[in-house]
């Protein structure tokens, strides 16, 4: 079983645990606007044998305008 650990980071305060759970959609849907003073977010991935992944979480901005 996968565990996704989402973690929350800001300039002053660091890293911080903001999700933890098995339930890949929700944690891979977070956005930093989802959470207070959050620059990015960053997902580790756990399994029985320990941290296999890690990665900070982006989203594409399928519906921004592309500035010239």
């Amino acid at each position: 079983m996968k565990i996704f650990v989402i973690l929350s980071f800001n300039e002053e305060d660091g890293m911080e645990n903001v999700y933890v759970g098995t339930d890949e959609e929700k944690a891979l849907s977070f956005k930093p606007e989802d959470f207070d003073n959050c620059d990015a977010l960053f997902v580790e991935i756990w399994d029985e044998s320990g941290k296999t992944d890690d990665f900070r979480l982006e989203h594409e901005l399928a519906n921004e305008p592309v500035s010239e």
